[in-house]
């Protein structure tokens, strides 16, 4: 196990990778992340400063993980940057370059393509992407995100490619009552000019959410998606500890025909304390592994693995469990060629006040 900061400073605060995404190209891996000023609002609120810019970055390695350069996304006028102060992670609209309607098709068989989603409120939307040809070091964008004329998505980035025109995303929608929100999944097969329904995992949650999709291919027509679940039957300080531990998890869902139609399997995670969203990828050797954050004491990095396809999970892989506080997760997890994974994370420790991003590199059969 290694332990290395991705990005830290003083008087900063750097957070939500699993926001922002993740890509990997052999050892060299790129991850977006926030980042703010720092501002104590005590251990129940994110410490970061709402009457500040909030820009959005990215940290390239070069080496599986093991280094990191911060790259500023701005420079070239086109990702957005800077976020409203009010907030929090939602881009600021006065700041953005216009967003347009994409007028060619994008190429997902170019060999440093990357896609990024973003959403402009994260309880209803409206939601946008931009796209690289180069590994991310230059973008196109913003352009508008519908589905079937539906506007109402909170974008996230999870989605697989099936061939230069082909692609599958996995959304959240708002609910009926305008909140977030309700997982659904999109295709696209003229370049993301146009992109359309295919189904929605599960109901429309009654009280709480189901968002932030993670997802592989298992086989052909096979998927298995884990979202994150919150069931808000009261306040959290009101929940007893059995409560509390049986209202946020993560939840997977089993598709056999390519995301028409949708099985519940189970929850891999039953507590996740206060919640925080799942990094599901499949091994090399054909396994999945699920890495997530732990929002309650001991603040912590978790990962299980599965070795039949989602049905089952083996025991708690604990990464880290050196937290000072619930300000810690939101992961995304790559694997390297040599085998061994990693996890890149926002964390808080006992030595440091600041929020910064991480990455823990890890071998899957230990």
């Amino acid at each position: 196990m290694k332990n290395v900061k991705v990005y830290f400073e003083k008087g900063r605060f750097g957070a939500w990778p699993a926001n922002n995404g993740i890509w990997s190209w052999d050892n060299e891996i790129l991850v977006g992340f926030a980042r703010g000023y720092h501002k104590d609002l005590g251990p129940q609120l994110h410490n970061i400063d709402r009457e500040k810019p909030e820009e959005h970055m990215f940290a390239r390695s070069l080496d599986g993980g093991e280094t990191w350069a911060i790259e500023d996304p701005s420079k070239d006028g086109v990702m957005i940057a800077r976020g409203s102060s009010l907030h929090g992670t939602e881009p600021d609209p006065e700041n953005m370059k216009p967003i347009t309607q994409l007028q060619e098709p994008m190429d997902f068989s170019n060999p440093g393509f990357t896609l990024k989603f973003w959403f402009l409120n994260m309880n209803y939307g409206p939601s946008i992407f931009y796209y690289s040809y180069d590994k991310g070091h230059s973008w196109k964008g913003p352009f508008s995100l519908t589905v079937d004329g539906m506007e109402k998505i909170a974008a996230r980035i999870d989605y697989m490619i099936e061939d230069h025109n082909s692609c599958m995303a996995f959304f959240t929608a708002a609910k009926s009552d305008d909140r977030e929100g309700r997982v659904f999944a999109a295709r696209t097969d003229d370049g993301g000019l146009s992109w359309q329904m295919v189904s929605w995992v599960g109901p429309e949650p009654d009280h709480g959410f189901r968002i932030m999709p993670s997802t592989v291919r298992t086989a052909e027509n096979e998927l298995i998606l884990t979202s994150r679940v919150r069931q808000e039957l009261t306040d959290w300080n009101e929940l007893t500890p059995r409560e509390r531990k049986n209202s946020r998890f993560i939840d997977s869902w089993l598709s056999a025909d390519n995301g028409k139609s949708w099985e519940l399997l189970g929850r891999p995670v039953e507590d996740l304390g206060e919640g925080n969203p799942p990094s599901l990828i499949k091994l090399k050797d054909r396994r999945l592994c699920l890495t997530y954050g732990y929002r309650a004491a001991p603040y912590s990095i978790c990962a299980k693995i599965s070795d039949d396809n989602g049905r089952s999970w083996g025991k708690q892989i604990v990464l880290r469990a050196d937290g000072a506080g619930r300000d810690v997760g939101y992961v995304r997890s790559v694997q390297r060629p040599d085998g061994k994974i990693a996890t890149v994370y926002y964390f808080h420790d006992k030595e440091n006040h600041e929020r910064y991003i991480g990455c823990s590199i890890w071998d899957p059969n230990m």
